[in-house]
């Protein structure tokens, strides 16, 4: 049987990274994967993207990834605009004597840029699927589909949402199903996009537009179920008009590039993040509503904050204190990001005539007082 320091499973974004964070540390690491894990990139912008913001910028950078991501689009301000009352808020780096907000990077890129990154590592990638897991005296013993085990002192779960490894520990998780679907596709526009994010709260949905380049963005459509499947069955050129009415004509009329794809949205969050010798990071500990564009930043967030607490550490690597330590330190920020967003979807879905006077005016409120303005806007860019 094949014995490692670290099992990983999951050889995304977050996978990968923390893999890359524990790279120079001596250990033996190994990233079980069935799928690939240096996805191929071509002429097209993929329609998965991510808001990345500084914070995740610096710790990618450390990691020696940074300057391997062949294409990112830096946004230097952020606006958001209300159907139903006249409130708007925007946010601008320049507020903040920042350079930029953030990037919009396509998911795959990043991918393909750690996957680069760690070619110059020891780290071993395992492509084969993980069925089953048993717990030794000092770590787990892991079962594959491929009828090989190994083993390992620390079991990291990186493997999404659905995580097989929180299901196989029993780790418990609550869920919220918002009964909506978010829309994504990519589009061109008649008019530039600023170098800017933006996002319209209509009375049934909230659009937000991502730019990938001056005249090109992926779109989140984040809709009611029904709706959603009356928006994906229309025709291209449909589906174009209604996307292009939703902003107002803002950019002039939209061009879709791509697929229209549609996913449900379910917010989990896993009631620990922690046993003995495992831990959950990245979306197998929470995955939230997509309205800013903030999982994968949390999940690089999970990443910085095991990987310190295990380097600074000279307890046995998987020490159960040192993990809840881990788990301490990244639930509140986490939960509160979910609680926000689970709030947010629910003050811009109701649209009576009170609340839509009131959002109106918190969003004006906001706008209008600098050190309100600065707070969300900190918060926002990982600088909080």
């Amino acid at each position: 049987m094949d014995s490692f320091d670290i099992i990983i499973a999951g050889g995304g974004m977050v996978g990968q990274s923390f893999a890359l964070s524990m790279a120079d540390q001596d250990l033996k690491i190994a990233i079980v994967e069935p799928n690939n894990s240096n996805p191929t990139l071509n002429d097209q912008f993929h329609t998965r993207v991510s808001a990345i913001t500084p914070k995740s910028e610096n710790l990618l950078e450390k990691l020696g990834a940074w300057n391997l991501i062949k294409r990112k689009y830096a946004f230097t301000d952020t606006k958001v605009w209300d159907q139903n009352s006249h409130g708007h808020l925007n946010f601008s780096s320049a507020d903040e004597g920042l350079d930029h907000l953030g990037y919009i990077i396509e998911n795959d890129v990043i991918q393909s840029a750690l996957f680069e990154a760690l070619s110059n590592t020891k780290v071993e990638f395992i492509s084969a699927k993980l069925e089953g897991i048993k717990k030794t005296d000092d770590g787990y013993q892991v079962q594959l589909d491929n009828q090989d085990q190994i083993s390992c002192h620390l079991l990291v779960a990186a493997d999404g949402a659905r995580s097989r490894i929180r299901e196989l520990s029993s780790i418990d998780f609550s869920e919220t199903d918002y009964q909506q679907k978010a829309i994504v596709c990519n589009i061109e526009s008649e008019k530039g996009f600023e170098n800017t994010t933006w996002q319209r709260f209509l009375s049934d949905s909230i659009i937000a537009l991502l730019p990938l380049s001056d005249t090109q963005a992926s779109i989140v459509w984040s809709a009611e179920s029904p709706l959603a499947d009356e928006l994906t069955s229309l025709s291209t050129d449909e589906f174009s008009s209604r996307l292009s009415a939703g902003v107002e004509y803002q950019f002039g009329q939209f061009k879709v590039l791509s697929k229209i794809q549609a996913f449900p949205l379910i917010e989990r969050s896993a009631k620990e993040y922690v046993k003995e010798n495992l831990v959950l990071i990245g979306d197998a500990a929470h995955n939230i509503h997509p309205l800013a564009g903030q999982g994968v930043n949390l999940g690089f967030s999970d990443v910085k904050e095991l990987s310190d607490q295990l380097k600074s550490s000279s307890k046995i690597l998987g020490d159960y204190g040192v993990l809840r330590s881990y788990a301490r330190a990244r639930r509140l920020d986490n939960e509160l990001m979910a609680k926000t967003m689970t709030g947010l979807n629910w003050i811009y879905k109701e649209n009576n005539e009170p609340l839509r006077w009131l959002r109106g005016f918190g969003m004006n409120l906001i706008n209008d007082n600098p050190t309100l303005k600065s707070f969300f806007q900190k918060h926002a860019t990982g600088k909080l």
